[in-house]
């Protein structure tokens, strides 16, 4: 990702193409100040230091961000490296500006040094995040940056920065609702950590995607056509390209076997509304034949981030695997852009109105679970940053938990009394072992037994959840134990 024809007058322009009101002046101040302070400073790959910052801010205003966020990263290093200080950038640029480069500030350079120092610095992290959510799309930003520029460090330190990207930045953007943000931390960690299996499955998807385009664009051409003769008016239509590590993730799942992955290419149909989605929908499989056990509806029961859309597989033109993604524009903002849709314009200038949506549930629970509980990094990696599932209960309730999860740990997320009387459960309404690992949209129905006291510590063997293995754990600590501490066990000839 080349950098050196990025200019402050450049960055301007693109601010200037979706937010003709902004404060062109400060843009440039924070420049100017940013590049005063990094002056004598330059990048492990010789280039001055100021194109960090400058390439961060980028990022941001080819999303449409807000520009004060862009202000802020424009200065997000010059507390932390430089001898200007915060109070300096309060006098200069106002408190908005200043909470935003405390808040990174705050941060401070998270490494992996030790397990108990790092959960320290992601708890000021996720304290950071939750007073203000800006910090954290500023703080993506600055890590894609870091990870285009990775060639320029020692291999050991390569391998260090990527593997804390795709552990912990990638998990928290999709936590919410990021995917483009995700999917670049994803890829550009992907290579670093894991070369081989980058080179194999970049080589595997080039090689699946050779000669489709024309293809693509006939199935696309016919789609269109069809739409067209229903009245169905579309705002975009086109094919996306499945991203490198999430096609490594799904090729794990599918024991490698790559015809078993049809969304290499899905084609993506943005329409007005949501009726519209829905009569989408319903022409596509009236063209071609629906793959059974394809069809998802993200718009009646979204994933635990918030996503919304129709997915459906059809065999399409000579009876080709085609999946298609159908939603509306605010679907696909809020898809791309997670919480960062709050900030991001649209194509008349017009910023998007901030309401109480799941992101906010999502910080309070980070403050609840993360900060108060967990003191293990790889319970934080399962409970936290692993990928999510949702489930439903009987009445259609979602409960979001972590991949792999298992029905006890859907009983104990209910509550406490139906984990510790769990004894069966029915998944889509066929009885299972408790051990079963649950899949998104499974239905999942606990039966309980009222005289049972509490769990089975057998359950530890495959629990995945915190709040499970902490139940469980209190329940199944011998009581001798205990007993010995206080030194009230019976006496000899005592019952």
């Amino acid at each position: 990702m080349p950098h050196r024809n990025q200019t402050i007058g450049g960055l301007i322009k693109i601010v200037e193409s979706y937010d003709k009101k902004a404060d062109f002046d400060i843009i440039r101040l924070a420049y100017d100040f940013a590049n005063e302070a990094h002056k004598d400073q330059t990048r492990r790959s010789g280039e001055p230091y100021i194109t960090h910052p400058l390439a961060a801010a980028y990022i941001l205003a080819n999303m449409s961000i807000d520009p004060v966020i862009i202000v802020a990263t424009l200065l997000h290093d010059v507390p932390e490296d430089t001898s200007r200080t915060l109070e300096e950038i309060k006098e200069n640029f106002g408190t908005e500006i200043y909470t935003l480069v405390k808040g990174i500030t705050k941060l401070g350079k998270l490494k992996y040094r030790g397990v108990e120092r790092y959960i320290e610095n992601l708890r000021k992290m996720f304290i950071a995040m939750a007073e203000d959510v800006r910090v954290m799309i500023m703080k993506f930003a600055d890590r894609i940056h870091n990870l285009t520029t990775l060639d320029a460090l020692p291999p050991q330190k390569r391998y260090r920065i990527a593997l804390e990207s795709l552990e912990i930045y990638a998990p928290i953007a999709n936590r919410l609702g990021m995917d483009e943000m995700k999917g670049q931390l994803e890829d550009l960690s992907f290579k670093f950590v894991y070369p081989k299996e980058y080179e194999r499955v970049k080589k595997m998807r080039d090689e699946k995607l050779q000669g489709k385009e024309k293809y693509f664009k006939h199935v696309i051409d016919i789609t269109k056509k069809e739409l067209d003769n229903s009245n169905i008016s579309i705002i975009s239509i086109q094919g996306r390209n499945k991203k490198l590590y999430s096609l490594y993730k799904k090729l794990l799942n599918k024991n490698n076997e790559v015809a078993r992955i049809y969304d290499i290419i899905a084609i993506r149909i943005i329409v007005d509304n949501i009726a519209k989605c829905y009569a989408t929908l319903g022409i596509l499989h009236s063209v071609w034949k629906p793959i059974k056990g394809r069809i998802k509806d993200y718009i009646a029961q979204p994933k635990p981030n918030g996503y919304q859309s129709l997915h459906t597989t059809v065999f399409a033109e000579g009876g080709e695997a085609v999946e298609f993604q159908i939603r509306t524009l605010e679907m696909d903002e809020d898809a791309e852009y997670g919480i960062a849709a709050h900030w991001h314009y649209d194509e008349q200038g017009n910023k998007r109105p901030t309401k109480e949506i799941k992101w906010v549930q999502e910080l309070a629970k980070i403050q609840k679970d993360i900060l108060n509980k967990l003191s293990d990094l790889e319970e934080m990696k399962i409970d936290f940053l692993q990928t999510r599932i949702f489930v439903l209960t009987p009445k259609g309730d979602v409960i979001d938990l972590p991949e792999k999860a298992t029905p006890v740990d859907f009983a104990f997320h209910i509550h406490s009394d139906i984990g510790n009387k769990c004894t069966g459960v029915r998944v889509n309404e066929k009885m299972v072992s408790l051990d079963t690992e649950l899949r998104n949209g499974d239905i999942v129905d606990i039966i309980i037994d009222k005289n049972r006291k509490g769990p089975s510590a057998d359950w530890l063997k495959f629990v995945k959840t915190h709040t499970a293995k902490e139940h469980i754990i209190n329940y199944t600590r011998p009581k001798s134990t205990i007993a010995k501490f206080f030194n009230i066990l019976p006496r000899k000839g005592e019952k």
